[in-house]
């Protein structure tokens, strides 16, 4: 059997996100997502991430990879380059261990979002290939090179960057007969190690491709490309995970079922003198219901909370409710419910923020949390909304059930 080592790259000292390698995305930390990658692998023998973190490398624990060793901090600079890195790796494990991959996978943590047989595709190219030094991940290039200029200042010409044999002025072309050009991606390079450690390179003279969808196209720099990744991670894309896969929106939905605390309000209460509570919801939740109904869509609340503004807040929403259930109840419920109404639990969509809504997460055909749930429920949820309980969060729901779905 082939040794064939994952090696996953993760210093401490970003700069552009803070502590991004850790930071939660969608649910799990950045680099849970590579080890998953790794990890679900069949031909993958072992996995490791070279960090200089210790934070990094508990984390990295947590989620199945070995830390065998703390990357140096020479080779963990804002300049640092990868080649020091793999470097080190290898001459560590053969000299502490004896340990001698013949192929290394790279697997960056700012490109988490991976198809599901990306890795083996990648390692089977390579072996299948004697001559090859590496497989690089590579995708469709967004913008055409021959259509590029080297700028030499300002009052000065511009010299084309690129030519092309047989066609004059490859700038003024159409892109449709220049030659096809490609991005190598983060999201993987699979390298002999030989090219590693003789040919002192991490691509060597003969690179394979192996070509990926390009809606998998992901590099994360920016928080911006942060919330526009993990909506891509909620938008059904098949993907590696390092959880359960998330279900898309069911075709036909039948019913809407929300928590109270959490969802319709903001999950805080004000108490006077008296021991009164009151709480803070949104107007604008109950803006699509009717809607909904009209399309024939049931919305309805179910809450552990006994307090009567569950039933006061319902009724002015326009909705049915049921309070006061047990917190380990709701599940119970949820399905005398459905029952009574010949609903099947495929067709409904639950909206939910606590730890109590996660037997309903179960039982639902579509699960959804609030922006501000807790961690747990997050990973769960098949989709986390950009609105937090009390601000919106129902309304945006309902927008996407209304331009999505449209009931038999």
């Amino acid at each position: 059997m082939t040794d064939i080592l994952a090696l996953i790259p993760a210093r401490g000292g970003s700069k552009g996100i803070p502590r991004k390698n850790i930071r939660s995305f969608a649910g799990y930390p950045l680099i849970a997502w590579s080890i998953a990658a790794a990890k679900q692998s069949a031909l993958v023998t072992r996995v490791i991430v070279s960090t200089d973190d210790e934070e990094i490398a508990a984390v990295a624990r947590e989620w199945g990879a070995e830390t065998p060793f703390l990357r140096p901090a020479e080779f963990a600079q804002d300049n640092s380059t990868d080649l020091p890195v793999f470097e080190h790796a290898l001459k560590w494990l053969a000299e502490v261990e004896a340990y001698h991959p013949e192929v290394v996978v790279q697997l960056r943590p700012t490109s988490p979002i991976r198809p599901l047989t990306m890795v083996d595709d990648a390692i089977r190219i390579l072996l299948n290939h004697e001559d090859a030094d590496c497989v690089r991940g590579v995708v469709p290039a967004a913008q055409n090179p021959f259509k590029m200029w080297r700028f030499n200042g300002e009052g000065k010409p511009l010299d084309p960057l690129l030519e092309v044999p047989g066609i004059v002025e490859p700038y003024n072309a159409p892109r449709q007969i220049l030659p096809p050009v490609y991005w190598q991606t983060g999201h993987i390079d699979t390298i002999r190690s030989s090219t590693i450690l003789n040919k002192k390179s991490l691509t060597g003279d003969v690179v394979y491709p192996l070509l990926i969808d390009s809606k998998y196209t992901v590099d994360i720099d920016t928080l911006s490309d942060w919330s526009k990744y993990e909506a891509l991670v909620y938008s059904g894309l098949e993907m590696v995970s390092p959880g359960q896969p998330r279900r898309a929106m069911p075709e036909t939905i039948k019913m809407l079922i929300c928590d109270f605390d959490g969802v319709v309000t903001d999950n805080l209460v004000s108490t006077d003198q008296d021991g009164r509570e009151s709480v803070t919801a949104s107007r604008s939740d109950s803006m699509h219901i009717k809607t909904l109904r009209e399309k024939g869509i049931e919305v309805m609340i179910l809450s552990s909370e006994p307090n009567p503004v569950v039933m006061a807040r319902a009724k002015k929403m326009g909705v049915e409710a049921m309070h006061g259930i047990g917190l380990q109840d709701k599940g119970r419920v949820m399905r005398e419910v459905l029952a009574q109404k010949n609903i099947k639990a495929e067709n409904v969509v639950y909206l939910g923020n606590d730890l109590n809504d996660l037997p309903c997460f179960e039982i639902a055909g579509w699960s959804v949390a609030v922006a501000d749930a807790y961690p747990e429920v997050i990973r769960a949820a098949d989709f986390v909304l950009t609105k937090a309980g009390g601000h919106g969060a129902i309304r945006e729901l309902c927008e996407l059930i209304l331009k999505t779905v449209v009931p038999t």
